[in-house]
């Protein structure tokens, strides 16, 4: 593509958006498409329709490269390159649902079919193996009335990225996967990547269905190395002495491990580790095949809040207030889906305790989820001061400033307990305040 070319996005949700805003940010028209006429306006305002770091401001600075429509017509007759980035829901069994890709295709294939010059359609949404080059094309196919790598090229591209740091992990990917139609779409999407990526990274050119299982599989490994470091870590826990910090620490200078992702704490949650876990499990039985390790993963993962609650009900009394500090599933984000600390919050209050909750973004998503039942603090010192024990679920800034006079206790109050499930906090320091209890650590006496 060259300066001044159009590309579109279908899609203008926690993807999408910076999308969209990278995009424009590296010169490129940008045309965003999306049902949703508020999330329209907003782009059209320069305004983020979703809850991420940057993305504002990066939207604003692009207005006079970005525009917003509800009509397909406008976004595809004036573009060259299409992203979907629609939702996929999981299905009752695990997979991933097409419904949402399945009328954009419609759209865009009614489209092309009077449009003369060859478009690209990337899929960037997670399918199943064998979606794009199956149904989706088949689809698009039928929409168009044209042959798939003649009258239009068909890529599968997902973005790697995390919720919080989206705009970081476009500009600056590990690597480019495209799954292709055709060599000729395939390169043209890696020119776009060329120009997008701050970085030089890696490009794997390779078939569609090979792209969607290295997609699922990527997540279900990293699930996999997560869940390992919490089995670990409880271990530790019954181990004086021990302490999982420590250990992860040296094997992951083993190049055969790395270190990323190995920190025994709470477990993973999200919109897309969870789900993907469990369809990777689906797809392995779909085929005929097993998928153990990723089966266990998922139950490994699914114990990690009554892990957390075992520490709680052996030392505090029935009718305790537990503080939960965090309950996005990750720091610098507002989306709770699949939430340790939800989880946990749900948990606590299933077993009679009174519970306050504090996150500096999640706190009102948190509370269309859990109602009136627990208290909802207006700041981090109003959760402490409200509980008799603080659970700390994520390694949002806020929390990791807490100094030890935050918590010391006033000459009428006992000393409160802190579960620090990611040791964010300084142990020596604490532990002169209050019962301090780092996640993964043994006893220092036998």
């Amino acid at each position: 593509m060259t300066e001044g070319q159009s590309v579109s996005v279908v899609g203008l949700g926690k993807l999408g958006a910076p999308m969209v805003a990278c995009l424009a940010e590296k010169g490129y028209s940008v045309i965003g498409v999306d049902v949703n006429q508020t999330a329209i306006d907003q782009i059209n305002e320069g305004e983020a329709p979703v809850q991420e770091p940057g993305l504002d401001e990066m939207l604003d600075r692009n207005r006079d490269r970005i525009r917003a429509t509800s009509d397909y017509s406008d976004a595809i007759a004036n573009s060259d390159v299409t992203f979907i980035i629609v939702p996929t829901p999981s299905d009752a069994d695990g997979g991933f649902s097409l419904r949402y890709v399945l009328v954009a295709i419609a759209q865009i294939g009614a489209v092309l079919r009077t449009k003369d010059h060859f478009h690209v359609v990337v899929i960037t949404s997670t399918v199943m193996p064998g979606s794009t080059g199956g149904e989706i094309q088949a689809a698009l196919e039928s929409a168009s009335g044209k042959r798939c790598g003649k009258g239009f090229g068909l890529c599968y591209s997902p973005e790697f990225i995390a919720l919080g740091s989206v705009i970081h992990d476009m500009l600056y990917p590990d690597f480019i996967l495209i799954g292709e139609s055709d060599p000729t779409s395939g390169n043209v999407l890696a020119s776009i990547y060329r120009r997008l990526c701050n970085n030089t990274p890696p490009v794997s050119h390779m078939n569609l269905v090979n792209a969607e299982l290295a997609k699922i599989s990527v997540n279900t490994f990293v699930t996999t190395k997560i869940s390992y470091a919490n089995m670990l870590s409880e271990i530790c826990e019954h181990i004086p002495g021990a302490d999982v910090d420590v250990v992860t620490g040296a094997i992951g200078q083993d190049s055969r491990i790395g270190k990323k992702y190995l920190k025994g704490a709470t477990g993973y949650g999200g919109p897309c580790f969870p789900r993907d876990n469990v369809a990777f499990g689906f797809l392995a039985n779909s085929v005929g095949a097993t998928a153990a390790i990723a089966e266990a993963t998922d139950v490994t993962n699914r114990k990690q809040v009554a892990r957390l609650t075992s520490h709680l009900l052996s030392r505090l009394a029935p009718n305790a207030t537990v503080g939960i500090l965090g309950l996005a599933y990750k720091p610098d984000t507002n989306v709770v889906e699949e939430s340790q600390g939800l989880a946990l919050a749900k948990e606590l209050l299933s077993k009679g305790f009174s519970v306050v909750l504090y996150d500096p973004l999640a706190l009102e998503n948190a509370r269309q989820i859990l109602g009136s039942q627990p208290v909802y603090a207006a700041s981090v010192q109003d959760c402490i001061r409200q509980a008799d024990a603080i659970v700390i679920t994520t390694t949002c800034q806020e929390f990791q400033t807490l100094k030890p006079t935050d918590i010391a206790p006033t000459d009428s109050s006992q000393h409160k307990l802190i579960l620090d499930c990611w040791r964010i906090l300084d142990r020596e320091q604490f532990a002169q305040v209050c019962e301090y209890i780092p996640l993964g650590v043994g006893s220092t006496t036998a």
